[in-house]
């Protein structure tokens, strides 16, 4: 994910506390954002099973809900 839209998935995250459903490009699992790290290399997901995981935010793309 680009850098614009990783500020905007993780302003709504920690902002407006939405959880934003995302892609790992790499994994192709699917999970929704728990928050960002301050450095904003990665992005803290729970994955559809309820796991909790941390994705670089370069390997991620926001989907559709």
């Amino acid at each position: 994910m680009k850098e614009q839209d990783r500020v905007a998935v993780c302003e709504r995250t920690e902002r407006k506390e939405e959880r934003v459903k995302v892609r790992n490009l790499k994994t192709g699992e699917i999970g929704y954002t728990s928050f960002c790290t301050e450095a904003g290399e990665t992005i803290q997901v729970t994955l559809e099973n309820g796991q909790f995981d941390s994705w670089v935010s370069a390997d991620c793309e926001e989907l559709p809900e």
